[in-house]
């Protein structure tokens, strides 16, 4: 038995001996087992979660994933639409109301559609990670932000519909990873006009895209992870990367995570000075 599974359930089935259960599994959760020394990947965790708590619904992070979001982790916490009598680590219920046409069945699991999952991660998560998580549930599935606002207006007085409201709006598939929809929040925030996401250049030969920018005044920002210092390969490229953008007249920002807020604000406001853009404010 390889999948998460309800141990007296098992050993009434005679599925299992109670010796064999204490000696060959693991308790994740109350009566729910693994076995020992196996993998907790997230599917696991997640599967583990809902015979927990029977006929809950995979909601937020949780179900981002399974609808094919990246960048979560195996160790995100897994959170339900349900009633628990009690909280468990890793887990997150929520009793909450949902309509039968905001719930999708998916591998033997009931989920919450794409546009219910975005208006949860809006409604529930910190601004920057909502917004993260947000990118990547549009890249993965398409959903348009409009979708997520008009199941709000389903729960108008629920809790964080208020906050979904705001930054549902700021989603953008074009973000690459969560620290570039980081970067493109705080410069909302500080005032600057929203930046495009994957700005195509091209001298007719060559062809490149800039994280994000604004094409009118030829201002890109970068944000470089570490795979930019360790693959060579990557680093041989963004050589002639940069090469290209400078001759078509770019002034790019590359930015790093060791980079404060304020440090990089400024360069942003100095490079719209240099550009002399009406459109820039004081960072």
């Amino acid at each position: 038995m390889s999948s998460p599974f309800i141990g007296s359930e098992a050993v009434a089935r005679g599925l299992l001996t109670r010796g064999q259960l204490r000696w060959n599994y693991t308790a994740i959760h109350p009566d729910v087992y693994v076995p020992k020394g196996s993998e907790r990947t997230l599917d696991v965790r997640i599967r583990a979660a809902t015979l927990w708590v029977p006929d809950a619904i995979v909601a937020g992070r949780a179900a981002s994933a399974l609808h094919g979001a990246s960048w979560v982790a195996a160790e995100t916490p897994v959170e339900l639409i349900g009633c628990a009598r009690r909280r468990q680590p890793g887990v997150i219920v929520r009793e909450e109301r949902i309509a039968a046409d905001e719930v999708v069945s998916m591998c033997d699991l009931l989920v919450t559609t794409p546009e219910r999952t975005a208006l949860d991660l809006a409604r529930h998560l910190p601004r920057s990670e909502a917004l993260a998580r947000l990118d990547a549930l549009a890249a993965a599935t398409g959903i348009e932000p409009d979708a997520a606002l008009g199941l709000a207006d389903r729960y108008p007085g629920d809790r964080g519909v208020r906050r979904a409201r705001a930054i549902a709006p700021l989603t953008d598939a074009g973000a690459q990873s969560p620290r570039e929809s980081w970067l493109r929040l705080l410069l909302i925030d500080a005032g600057f006009p929203r930046p495009v996401t994957q700005i195509p250049v091209s001298d007719g030969y060559r062809r490149a895209f800039i994280d994000l920018g604004w094409d009118e005044p030829k201002i890109g920002l970068e944000y470089e992870g570490g795979h930019h210092q360790s693959d060579r390969a990557q680093f041989v490229w963004d050589i002639g990367r940069q090469d290209l953008l400078e001759e078509l007249g770019w002034l790019i920002i590359r930015v790093v995570k060791e980079h404060s807020r304020a440090y990089i604000l400024q360069r942003v406001n100095d490079a719209f000075n240099r550009r002399r853009f009406p459109l820039a404010r004081s960072a």
